[in-house]
């Protein structure tokens, strides 16, 4: 049985990503990439589907867990009968090697320890082949291989390996895990208490780079570190989670896959990286943008892979009983398929952002995107006028979702002030009409008097979270009496112990069964916009309460259960993050980016 979502941490090595839980068990984790085949499943099916536990043989009296400074170093402290042990969790930031290293350090006494190794391939449906070559242990099957160093003495038994061993104080017994492909030689092996000290300062090093102000480093940086953690370096992209399937809601079918690129995600992300001061990681995320972006404006996808791949076809792993039984399992994004307006705004949006962080004079390159802006655009001026998707992907058919109305116009509203300010060449007279008509529909269509608020689609009476991004864009300021409305009401229908959902699923026809849990990012949102009405106070609560509902070593997932407190969806959830830094840049006062 795994552990509850908020008892996992994340270790990672901007390659790909692994989940340890509280009990020293490594329950997840996908090579060579966050979307690959998974060498640990347990997380969304029992240890048999792969898991790799060390912790102590007797008793535990009590466990703590935190990273070690500002890096992504996991420190688990059992604290037995026997004694004090510490496991040293983390992934080595290294361009040519995936690796997994634990160190066992005894802190005091004599503790006896136990490990437990069930290495599965392809999500847990492949047992490899087990040698001991010399001391060390080989697992292969098909393209996958792993090779497990370390001095202790190691058993094979029911297609695990397992071992046994004593630490007492002053040791530190390393474990060193590498993946490789199956065809090619194993990598060479570092030491792992070298290897554990090394990626120690590599993480300080890149925090030590952060240029946020001291009022809001403690509240972001772990959200920043994440985001880092989240980020495939050879590309630049990063990814909204490292997981699949974890549910919306426990027994729940809306379980989907998360390891992908998604382009609404674009704004958040440079405004997150750009409050940390991050300027490389936020033109690589650019670059990564254009390249998936280009091509046919009428194919541009909401979600990419890691590296621009754009099929990425939704099946079941129907081995795998899912977390809690929350099936299914899935592999892949059918929702990469729709029609979703607002990734117009959010990808012009981005690339206006950029233009004015690195104007031409700063960054020869920042003209570069203007062709694909202008195709974009193009495209858009005949597709604004059509119903999609929409921002939460609902599989029940296309409206003219507002938020989506809204975003068109921000795509156009950017793309005139970059026009206007770069001296750009554009058919500025068109961009300013489609822009000045979808303001007008928005606030005729998208907004019922009677109601006093925006609504989830025109003609509908029905509310949503993402109506809170309006004054973000600039689209109304937070104050206009309609913004006023449309957040007391969602304040009045939305709210859930005091947390916004996304929308009422009990009252949206998508085919799936109601139910989820409160919508992390869109209870920031609503953090924002009490800070822009003026409401301080309530704003400071609220934040405060969102602040507390980080796990104990500050990470959040999608979602969260008020009545079981507990998380829920995929974790940790980069959309959260993002959502968190600019709250906390609202909140205490450091000057923020609206998307416009």
């Amino acid at each position: 049985m795994p552990l509850p979502i908020e008892d996992y941490a994340l270790i990672g090595d901007t390659q790909t990503a692994a989940l340890v839980g509280r009990d020293g068990s490594i329950d997840w984790w996908c090579v060579p990439r966050f979307d690959s085949g998974a060498v640990f499943a347990a997380l969304l099916g029992d240890p048999d589907h792969g898991r790799w536990q060390i912790a102590p043989a007797g008793g535990i009296q009590r466990t703590e867990r935190k990273y070690h400074d500002d890096t992504l170093v996991l420190e688990t402290t059992f604290h037995t009968d026997e004694g004090v042990v510490r496991i040293s969790d983390c992934m080595p930031v290294r361009k040519h090697a995936i690796e997994l290293v634990r160190v066992v350090e005894g802190v005091s006494g004599r503790v006896p320890m136990y490990m437990d190794l069930r290495a599965r391939f392809d999500y847990g449906s492949i047992v490899p082949w087990v040698r001991n070559d010399d001391g060390v242990l080989r697992a292969v099957a098909g393209p996958d291989a792993i090779a497990l160093h370390t001095p202790v003495t190691l058993t094979g038994t029911d297609h695990a390996t397992v071992a046994e061993f004593v630490v007492t104080a002053g040791d530190a017994v390393p474990f060193v895990m590498h993946w490789h492909p199956s065809h090619e030689p194993p990598p060479r092996v570092g030491d792992g208490v070298r290897l554990l000290s090394d990626t120690i300062a590599w993480w300080r090093h890149w925090a030590a780079a952060a240029t946020c102000p001291p009022e809001t480093r403690e509240h972001i940086m772990r959200s920043l570190i994440t985001l880092k953690a989240l980020t495939y370096m050879p590309t630049g992209g990063i990814v909204a989670a490292p997981t699949t399937s974890l549910p919306e809601w426990i027994g729940s079918v809306r379980n989907w896959d998360y390891r992908y690129c998604w382009l609404r995600d674009s704004v958040l992300t440079l405004g997150a990286l750009m409050a940390g001061g991050y300027r490389d990681e936020a033109l690589a995320w650019r670059d990564w943008l254009l390249r998936a972006a280009a091509g046919d404006p009428a194919d541009l996808q909401i979600m990419y892979g890691v590296q621009g791949e754009r099929r990425l076809t939704e099946f079941e792993v129907d081995w795998l009983p899912g977390y809690e039984r929350s099936a299914p399992v899935r592999v892949g994004n059918a929702a990469h398929g729709q029609f979703q307006l607002d990734v117009y705004g959010e990808t012009l949006g981005s690339l206006h952002l950029m233009r004015t962080l690195f104007p031409p004079d700063a960054d020869g390159t920042s003209t570069d995107s203007w062709p694909l802006e202008t195709a974009l655009l193009e495209f858009l001026e005949g597709a604004w006028h059509q119903p999609d998707d929409g921002i939460w992907e609902v599989r029940g058919g296309r409206q003219h979702f507002t938020h989506s109305k809204v975003m068109a116009w921000l795509a156009f509203a950017c793309a005139v002030r970059s026009a206007e300010r770069f001296d750009l060449p554009a058919p500025l007279d068109r961009w300013r009409q489609a822009r000045d008509d979808i303001h007008r529909l928005v606030c005729t269509e998208g907004y019922d008097p009677d109601l006093g608020s925006f609504t989830q689609a025109f003609g509908s009476t029905q509310l949503d979270g993402s109506l809170l991004q309006i004054p973000m864009t600039g689209f109304l300021p937070a104050d206009d009496p309609r913004m006023v409305g449309t957040v007391a009401a969602i304040e009045r229908e939305l709210l859930h112990d005091g947390f916004v959902l996304r929308y009422r699923s009990d009252l949206t026809d998508d085919g799936l069964p109601a139910g989820e849990g409160v919508f992390l990012p869109c209870s920031f949102w609503l953090v924002d916009n009490y800070v822009m009405q003026g409401r301080t106070e309530e704003a400071r609560r609220l934040y405060e309460r969102l602040a507390g509902l980080a796990n104990d070593v500050g990470l959040y997932a999608e979602e969260y259960d008020p009545a079981s407190g507990r998380m829920l969806g995929n974790m940790p959830q980069a959309f959260t993050h993002m959502a968190a830094v600019r709250a906390a840049q609202l909140v205490t006062g450091a000057p923020g980016q609206t998307l416009h």
